[in-house]
C-alpha cells in the first residue's frame, strides 16, 4: 500500500510550525504539521513555573492576533504563551496532527520528494521544513563527573526552587534563563553563585520605552549576524515581576555571590575564570552603548520622551568584582545542586539527508536548504537578529512559504510543458 502523500510536511508545531502553517495556508499550499507532543509543548514542559517572555505582549506575538488575557505592556507566563498559540492554530486552521514523531527523513531513491517514517505511519512529501527550533538538545559542559556529590540539572529540567536539595545552588550561565532563576532560588532562601559569562545587559526600558521598541527602532533586530566575536553571547534581560533591567550589582547587593566564567572541577572544587570584572564591564559598556544610541535617536527625531539621567548611574563594585572567587570547594560552601544555563544545541539526527556541515549545524541561506527541497525554520540569526523571536520566525516563515510556493511554479511550468508534449489537454 502505497505511503499517503503529501506535498508540504513542517516538522513541529511550535512557534515556528504554526507561523509556517499560516503562510502555506495563504498561498493555498496543501501541508501538514506533525507535532511529537502537543502544540507549544516545550513552553508548557520544558520550563521553569515561573517563567514569563522576555518581550511585552503587544511585541512578542504574530502581527495578526494579540493576547487576550495578557495587557500589552505586560509579559505573557509559559502557560499564557502556549494558550496563545493553540488559540492561533484554531484560528488559522492550521493542519496539526499531534503525537505523531518523524523518527527519519530520506530522500527518495530516483524520485522526487522523500520518505517520511512517523510513529503513525510513513508518508511521502514533496518538501519537509524543519521547524523545530533550536532548543532541541540541552547543553551540560562535560566539566562535573556524574560520580560528583552534587545533583546536576539543565535549565530546562529546572521547575521551581521545592525541587532541590537542601543546600546553596551554583547556577552556571548568565543570559535571561540563569539570572532569573539564580534571582528565585536566592529569594526561595538558599545561597546561591552565579557563573557569569560574556553577556549582552540592554535596559529593560528607557525614557518610557521598552528595549523591543528601541531595538526595533534603532534597527538593530534586523542585523544580519552578530557582530565578530560575539556569536555565543547571551543577553540578560528579564520580564520577571513585571520587568526589570537584569544589574548584576544589585543581585550581588541581594546575596548572589558572583563568580566568572566556570572552567574545571577536580577533587570536589570548581575553578572559575578570572573574567568576571571584564564581562560585567562589557556589560555595561553594551547597556550604556544602547542609552547613547537611544538619546540621539530622540533628539534627532524631536520626541517628547522623559529623560532618565539616573539609567546612567551604576552602584558601586562589589566585593565579588575588586577581590574575584576563583575556585570554590562545593562542599565546603555547601553547594548540593548545579544548575547548567548553558543553552542548547540542535538536532537533526532525524533527518537523513545532505544538508549538514561538519559540525552537523544546517547549511542554508534565510531558512533554504543546500538540499533541494528541505527548508529550516526557526534557526537563531536565520535572516536577522530577531529570527529566534515569536514575531521573528513569522517573518522567517513568510519567505520560506515564498521560496516554495517559487520551486512549485517551476515544477508545476514543466509539468504543463510534458503534458502540452504529449497531447494531453
Amino acid at each position: 500500500m502505497p505511503s499517503p502523500e503529501v506535498e508540504v510536511l513542517v516538522v513541529g508545531a511550535g512557534q515556528a510550525g504554526v507561523a509556517m502553517s499560516e503562510h502555506l495556508s495563504e498561498r493555498g499550499i496543501p501541508h501538514l504539521v506533525l507535532e511529537r507532543s502537543r502544540i507549544a509543548e516545550r513552553w508548557r514542559s520544558e520550563r521553569w513555573d515561573s517563567l514569563v517572555a522576555n518581550g511585552p505582549a503587544w511585541h512578542d506575538r504574530f502581527p495578526s492576533m494579540e493576547f487576550t488575557d495578557v495587557e500589552p505592556e505586560a509579559f505573557a507566563s509559559k502557560e499564557q504563551v502556549a494558550d496563545y498559540f493553540v488559540a492561533y492554530a484554531e484560528k488559522i486552521g492550521a493542519p496539526i496532527r499531534c503525537g505523531v514523531e518523524v523518527t527519519s527523513v530520506r530522500r527518495n531513491a530516483g524520485g522526487p520528494g522523500f520518505q517520511v517514517t512517523t510513529s503513525a505511519g510513513d508518508f511521502s512529501a514533496r518538501y519537509v521544513v524543519a521547524a523545530t527550533g533550536p532548543f532541541q538538545r540541552p547543553v551540560i559542559p562535560a566539566v562535573v563527573p556524574e560520580t560528583a556529590n552534587v545533583t546536576q540539572l539543565h535549565s530546562s529540567k529546572y521547575r521551581n526552587p521545592d525541587q532541590l536539595r537542601d543546600g546553596a545552588v551554583l547556577v552556571v550561565g548568565a543570559g535571561s534563563s540563569g539570572v532569573q532563576i539564580a534571582a528565585e532560588i536566592q529569594r526561595s532562601g538558599r545561597q546561591v553563585y552565579l557563573s557569569v559569562g560574556p553577556h549582552d545587559r540592554p535596559p529593560r526600558s528607557y525614557r518610557g520605552q521598552d528595549f523591543c521598541w528601541w531595538l526595533g527602532v534603532l534597527n538593530k533586530w534586523e542585523a544580519s549576524a552578530p557582530p565578530q566575536g560575539a556569536e555565543h553571547v547571551t543577553i540578560a534581560v528579564s520580564g520577571a515581576d513585571g520587568g526589570h533591567t537584569v544589574d548584576f550589582r544589585t543581585l550581588s547587593d541581594n546575596g548572589i555571590k558572583l563568580v566568572g566564567r566556570t572552567t574545571s572541577f577536580d577533587v570536589g572544587t570548581m575553578r572559575f575564570a578570572g573574567d568576571l570584572r571584564d564581562n560585567i564591564a562589557n556589560g555595561d559598556a553594551h547597556y550604556l552603548a544602547l542609552l547613547d544610541e537611544a538619546d540621539a535617536y530622540v533628539e534627532r527625531n524631536g520626541l517628547d520622551l522623559p529623560e532618565e539621567t539616573e539609567a546612567r548611574t551604576l552602584q558601586p563594585d562589589p566585593e565579588s568584582l575588586t577581590n574575584p572567587l576563583l575556585e570554590l570547594d562545593l562542599a565546603e560552601a555547601g553547594v548540593t545542586s548545579i544548575i547548567w544555563a548553558t543553552g542548547f544545541a540542535v538536532d537533526y539526527s532525524w533527518l537523513q539527508v545532505d544538508a549538514f556541515d561538519e559540525n552537523a549545524r544546517p547549511r542554508q541561506r534565510r531558512g533554504v536548504s543546500d538540499e533541494p527541497g528541505v527548508y529550516f525554520l526557526g534557526l537563531p540569526w536565520q535572516s536577522r537578529r530577531g529570527s529566534s523571536f515569536i514575531w521573528g520566525v513569522w517573518h522567517d516563515a513568510k519567505y520560506v512559504a515564498d521560496q516554495i510556493s517559487i520551486q512549485r511554479g517551476y515544477l508545476a511550468h514543466i509539468e504543463g510543458t510534458i503534458m502540452a508534449a504529449s497531447g494531453v489537454v
